[in-house]
């Protein structure tokens, strides 16, 4: 590592402490020639990813897109920049896990879906409406139905069953 003021080659670490979550490793070093302290990350390099387009053409991955998207569909919402960087991290990790070099590019839209649903429906719904290229009133309505249904109901507005009503009057008489 080169010393940022003199380049001396030289240098001794003085402290190691994990940084990103783990992803990166923050050194402080001192230069053996100068004394001057300096900070360095090391990461790990990842193995070029190669997405395919829907018309079959083939890009390399590109978080800072995803994260543009994802920072779209999350404007106005409660999702903070911060958890919209780990989601585009998770995702680039879950990537980087597979042994195939390749991904299709709606496979990282679901996985970017499976992130956003219990953040922010509504960031759920525009990016889907995005990614799944909705076509009108009908596909956001579609999306909805399914967001609906698959919504557990809170406890406080399920109907009382009968049972309830005949133990609530009991204990009341």
């Amino acid at each position: 590592m080169h010393c940022t003021v003199c380049s001396h080659t030289d240098s001794r670490v003085l402290e190691s402490r994990s940084a990103e979550s783990g992803r990166s490793v923050r050194r402080r070093r001192e230069c053996l020639k100068c004394g001057h302290r300096f900070t360095t990350y090391e990461r790990i390099e990842f193995v070029p990813i190669t997405v395919i387009k829907r018309n079959g053409d083939r890009q390399s991955f590109d978080s800072s897109k995803l994260l543009q998207g994802i920072a779209r569909a999350c404007e106005k919402t409660s999702v903070s920049p911060q958890e919209q960087q780990r989601i585009v991290a998770d995702v680039a990790a879950d990537i980087q896990q597979r042994t195939l070099r390749e991904i299709a590019s709606t496979g990282i839209g679901d996985l970017v879906l499976q992130e956003l649903r219990p953040l922010s429906e509504v960031a759920y719904v525009r990016f889907a409406s995005v990614y799944r290229k909705f076509q009108g009133i009908r596909d956001f309505v579609e999306t909805l139905d399914q967001l609906r249904e698959s919504r557990p109901v809170p406890a406080e507005t399920t109907a009382p069953t009968p049972q309830s009503i005949t133990s609530t009057t009991a204990v009341g008489s």
